[in-house]
């Protein structure tokens, strides 16, 4: 027999736990079902910019974040070739109104707050979704230890290789033909950087450094590649040698930070996105079901955009269907799953034209920054470093509102 759930979220990630918060907050009850037995940390870091840190906030969890992490005050963009610098953009801050707040956030910080934030029995791990099932209008959801759940809701958060938006037809997300290396370290006596974004860029390679807090660095290196990397990605030692051979004329205390990085604080992945094109003519949502998160939108880190447009759907989607469910008393079944249905369409609407402009700008910011052309290099490191910069700034001016409209 099946066991009924009013709403089930496919996936543990930051957008699972931020709808499930965000609907917590609202009085709503949700089911969280993650397929490993534990939160996924994988990629260690990402960076928050001020269209996150107002998601944050809708969700009540921004302070205590921003206390365990560093505001940045600069973007700085140097020339791995000459080592001098193209673009350094100070954002504004006030202690009344952040303007553009930019910080780089632990991964594992994040997922700990919000499930610490969320009921006991929330999250049920080790519950992998193996087969999705039509009933009439509730979904049913086949689990690798053999239950179902038959879910009035069903919203996959399941990430790049989401069996839900497979449900809702979407094809697997593309290659680019981009890799990238990641990293993070600790400095237990502090590491000395400065609070601002450090990337380099030329020939093919953009890479950059970003201080969490005062004690620790979380660093990238993406480069072109024509496969996807299976032997290195098996090999960290393999990795970090890759990246060291690699760097150019960046400075020693860059070069450091990947010496001094651990073989376990290592990850290769290759960079993949969701065409634009499919994202406009795909079905974000269909009757009870929908998908957020990377599950949804696949992009490169360009922009660095990725966790945060995670963030937006999740108080978007927690608001829309807050205001489908509210007011349940006296409903019928039949107005109420109209009322689901018109409000995932709600949430689709408003989530479709934000998640075309995030993947369409990082594409062409990926494209632009790793470009070998010798044209392209000159316009952009003299021409078009202070236009790249500008429009990372613009893709963070988004405001995703609160989670509730009035």
């Amino acid at each position: 027999m099946e066991a009924v759930e009013d709403i089930v979220i496919v996936g543990a990630g930051i957008a699972g736990l931020t709808t499930a918060l965000g609907l917590h907050r609202l009085g709503i009850k949700s089911l969280v079902l993650e397929s490993s037995d534990g939160l996924r940390t994988t990629g260690f870091a990402f960076t928050t910019w001020t269209n996150a840190w107002r998601a944050l906030d809708a969700v009540g969890i921004g302070e205590p974040l921003r206390q365990q992490h560093n505001q940045l005050f600069g973007l700085v963009t140097s020339s791995r070739a000459s080592g001098l610098s193209t673009a350094d953009r100070q954002p504004d801050a006030t202690r009344t109104q952040r303007v553009h707040e930019i910080r780089c956030l632990q991964r594992k910080t994040l997922l700990e707050t919000l499930e610490k934030e969320l009921p006991s029995g929330t999250i049920r791990y080790s519950s992998k979704v193996v087969l999705i099932e039509e009933l009439g209008y509730p979904k049913l959801v086949h689990l690798s230890d053999g239950s179902i759940l038959k879910a009035k809701v069903l919203i996959g958060c399941d990430g790049v290789n989401s069996a839900v938006a497979k449900w809702l037809g979407f094809k697997k997300p593309a290659f680019v033909g981009r890799s990238a290396i990641r990293g993070s370290v600790y400095y237990e006596h502090g590491h000395g950087f400065e609070p601002k974004f450090f990337q380099y860029i030329a020939e093919g390679v953009r890479s950059g450094v970003v201080a969490c807090n005062d004690k620790s660095i979380y660093w990238f290196f993406t480069f072109s590649s024509s496969s996807k990397n299976e032997e290195m990605e098996e090999s960290p030692a393999k990795m970090k040698q890759f990246v060291l051979a690699k760097l150019g004329k960046t400075p020693d205390n860059v070069r450091a930070v990947i010496e001094k990085t651990e073989l376990d604080n290592i990850i290769l992945s290759p960079l993949i996105f969701r065409p634009p094109w499919e994202i406009l003519l795909g079905n974000i949502s269909k009757t009870n079901v929908c998908v957020a998160g990377d599950a949804f939108h696949p992009m490169t880190p360009d922009i660095g955009q990725g966790g945060c447009a995670a963030l937006e759907d999740g108080i978007v989607l927690a608001r829309c269907l807050g205001e489908a469910l509210s007011d349940k008393q006296g409903v019928s079944s039949e107005e109420e799953h109209k009322r689901i249905e018109m409000g995932l369409q709600s949430y689709a609407k408003e989530r479709r034209w934000r998640a075309f402009e995030l993947i369409s700008t990082a594409y062409m910011m990926g494209y632009i920054e790793q470009s070998n052309g010798r044209v392209l290099n000159f316009l952009r490191d003299r021409v078009l470093a202070s236009f790249l910069a500008r429009q990372r700034l613009k893709m963070a001016s988004y405001d995703c509102g609160k989670l509730s409209a009035s």
